[in-house]
């Protein structure tokens, strides 16, 4: 690609030449693929998801858990080919599903292997991401992405700019989920098992829980709902030490607070326990 555009950063750099903004070349950069069992219920299951962490990230969140792969690129390059072996070694391993994270600066080649593959592989593709896309790199997954798992970040511009250097996340995460949810429509389940539709994560923030409020204000708006999995597991890592206001652990009076406004609004989905305030389910990079 002499000029990609498959964020909404937009870079319009050769990455066969230089880096972009992702922080990756033109080449696939995987940090780690594993049997993930940290995901939600429905993605995990009991026998794992085939997760495929991407090195690199089109965002920069200061408190990234992931930050040795998003923000310090570790991984190796590896072939599509070699993508592909590592997707049916994970179903052969049993997996639930393929789960592709953070692999929007390589989607066109995700798309490219599953064009191959997708027929074959027979178990179910998530794509795991951000919330940060452009609807035309969606329709590229179009037919090849069976689940869908953003993130809902922020509804404040001030927030994504601080914490994300996104100022226009909202501005692109919602019309993205909406493709989304033309996409996959319908949330279909087997046996407990997610194999189609779209389930949207939101991290609650320290001092965050009013703009999680209007964000999910705005995801019940939707004409097609999503499942919405309210987070509480934000420990400050990476940057966060550098903002007073989210350097602690969230308190249970603001987690309450979005998942009582969350119930109020008739939005189904998934919460998490206390104590998941650590990075005991984070792989280790």
């Amino acid at each position: 690609m002499s000029e990609c555009r498959l964020c909404p950063r937009e870079c319009g750099v050769d990455r066969g030449i230089k880096s972009g903004y992702c922080g990756c070349p033109d080449e696939i950069k995987v940090a780690k693929y594993m049997l993930h069992f940290g995901e939600e219920p429905c993605i995990s299951g009991t026998k794992g998801s085939g997760a495929i962490f991407f090195s690199g990230c089109s965002l920069r969140c200061v408190f990234c858990q992931n930050y040795p792969i998003s923000h310090e690129l570790k991984g190796e390059i590896v072939s599509e080919s070699r993508l592909e072996e590592m997707m049916y070694e994970l179903r052969d391993k049993g997996a639930h599903n393929i789960n592709f994270v953070t692999g929007t600066h390589y989607a066109d080649k995700i798309a490219s292997v599953l064009r191959k593959c997708k027929d074959d592989l027979g178990i179910p593709v998530v794509y795991n991401c951000g919330g940060y896309e452009n609807i035309e790199t969606l329709k590229i997954l179009d037919g090849l992405v069976d689940i869908y798992l953003p993130d809902m970040k922020y509804h404040s511009s001030e927030m994504s700019a601080k914490y994300s250097g996104a100022a226009d996340y909202y501005e692109k995460a919602m019309p993205a989920l909406r493709e989304m949810l033309i996409q996959q429509s319908e949330n279909v389940f087997d046996d407990g098992i997610m194999k189609k539709g779209v389930i949207v994560r939101h991290l609650v923030l320290p001092k965050g829980y009013r703009d999680s409020m209007k964000l999910l204000e705005e995801i019940a708006g939707l004409p097609v709902r999503p499942i919405v999995s309210i987070m509480r597991q934000y420990t400050p890592c990476y940057d966060a030490v550098k903002f007073p206001e989210i350097n602690r652990k969230l308190t249970s009076f603001e987690y309450e607070k979005v998942t009582e406004y969350c119930a109020e609004l008739g939005l189904e989905g998934f919460m998490q326990e206390k104590g998941c305030e650590n990075l005991n389910m984070t792989p280790d990079f």
